[in-house]
């Protein structure tokens, strides 16, 4: 029985009771508890506790393969969720970086198009200085022919 607990043992704190339900029946729980370093979101969904309720016989000859499914369940679950953890944080820090250099662009392509907006209110003065000045031979031309 301490065999199969054993690894879950390396990973949290077991609390196993042992009770008296009948003459012939005992339940054993066997209730993992989270440890100070375990966050409290993740600590919850790997403190869910084992159960059963059986003869001495059945106890005996069951309760070895029983412990070691619950073990390797929570062992998967803890797995699971340190990788979830993981691309999250991974995820989350690259979101980080996108929004970083899409701030540093977006100032970069603002000074540009402010340079681009100087630019283009320089076109129209330009247009304007051409268009007077073709007012002005076109008054001159007039002027000649009268």
């Amino acid at each position: 029985m301490f065999e199969e607990l054993m690894p879950l043992l390396t990973q949290r704190v077991l609390v196993v009771t042992l009770s008296r339900v009948s003459d012939e029946q005992i339940c054993v729980n066997v209730i993992p508890k989270p440890l100070k370093s375990d966050r409290q979101d993740d600590g919850a969904a790997l403190t869910t506790p084992l159960s059963v309720t059986g003869t001495l016989k059945e106890l005996d000859e069951q309760l070895p393969r029983q412990l070691a499914e619950f073990v390797e369940a929570h062992l998967g679950l803890f797995s699971t969720l340190k990788s979830a953890k993981e691309h999250m944080e991974a995820a989350a820090k690259a979101a980080r970086d996108a929004a970083k250099k899409s701030t540093n662009s977006k100032s970069h392509s603002g000074s540009s198009r402010s340079a681009d907006d100087s630019q283009s209110s320089a076109e129209p003065n330009q247009a304007t200085a051409t268009e007077a000045s073709t007012g002005s031979l076109f008054e001159l031309e007039l002027g000649n022919g009268k």
